[in-house]
């Protein structure tokens, strides 16, 4: 029972802000330049300093040093996702001009604007390593093959830029973990004013994550949403095969059991909201992918729940 409370109640918190979001949003407090707003805070200023900030506070080098190694399995489950989605495009016919955007969007998940805040409301604090790990894999697998896939399906020569791809992946909350490790690593500390500006400005994180679901659950046209057989397959991919997958992983290792909870939430969360913005730079179908991101989104709402009950009984 006190299992089922606690999931139940990390849950309610979630959908609690989501509702703000969907409610403001509803009553036309943000136009598109005000979501880009809260998206570029959140990633760009709020979580960076939020992962300085619990990093510091919560983790010694001891236990960073002995996370770090795990980046594997979060990497051998998306590897595996990939390698079923190109199997998945062949025996299910899916559309050549879908096909490197359907494999993008079957192996990578949103691990910061639902992911975060989703491990945050029911392990805490002492989650944030194993989210930053999967984080970490996860980012630098989109930016790479992922945006290779996607630019396949709307150039005719798709390529990888180098340049670009990096300073993709070396975004502000990757650099701020970055930064919060070093300091663990060689001990230094920073001033108290610092680590109280950190932790207020971090606050913002999860809140400002869920209201920003909440504007963009408010902002799908429900007329657009179809489920056809790539839907469904996609939806098959992030929810069911992803936590499948991870758990055939983990479950039998060793590693903290934190850890293993973390990494299944992880692998099970909806579609990357940059997969849209990526299509609509190379000539990708955009709006294909703003359905499913839409889509796997609304559903969470669902799956989320259930998983959190099951991933407390490991």
């Amino acid at each position: 029972m006190a299992t089922f409370y606690s999931a139940v109640s990390g849950v309610l918190i979630i959908l609690i802000m989501i509702a703000l979001g969907f409610l403001l949003a509803r009553n036309d407090w943000f136009d598109s330049k005000m979501t880009s707003m809260i998206a570029r805070l959140v990633t760009q200023i709020a979580l960076p300093a939020y992962m300085v900030s619990t990093i510091m506070e919560k983790f010694t080098a001891r236990k960073l040093l002995s996370t770090l190694p795990d980046v594997f399995f979060p990497f051998v489950s998306m590897f595996i996702l990939y390698i079923v989605s190109i199997l998945i495009v062949k025996l299910f016919k899916i559309p050549k001009m879908h096909s490197g955007l359907f494999q993008s969007m079957f192996s990578n998940s949103n691990t910061v604007f639902v992911g975060l805040p989703v491990n945050m409301a029911l392990f805490h604090n002492q989650s944030l390593p194993y989210v930053l790990v999967y984080y970490m894999v996860n980012t630098t697998f989109f930016w790479t093959l992922g945006v290779f896939l996607i630019q396949k399906d709307g150039l005719a020569h798709a390529s990888v830029n180098w340049k670009k791809t990096l300073k993709k992946v070396f975004s502000p909350p990757l650099l701020g973990f970055m930064v919060g490790v070093a300091l663990v690593l060689t001990h230094i500390t920073l001033p108290d004013f610092i680590m109280q500006d950190l932790n207020y400005v971090g606050g913002l994180t999860i809140p400002l994550s869920m209201i920003f679901i909440g504007i963009s659950i408010n902002s799908v046209d429900l007329s657009n949403l179809h489920f056809d057989r790539s839907n469904f397959l996609i939806l098959f991919g992030r929810f069911l095969l992803a936590p499948t997958i991870m758990s055939l992983l983990v479950v039998p290792t060793g590693m903290p059991t934190l850890m293993k909870q973390v990494f299944i939430m992880q692998s099970a969360m909806p579609i990357m909201t940059n997969a849209p913005v990526v299509s609509r730079l190379y000539h990708a179908d955009s709006e294909y992918a703003s359905i499913m991101v839409a889509e796997t989104t609304l559903l969470s709402l669902i799956v989320i729940p259930i998983l959190m009950v099951l991933v407390q009984r490991i």
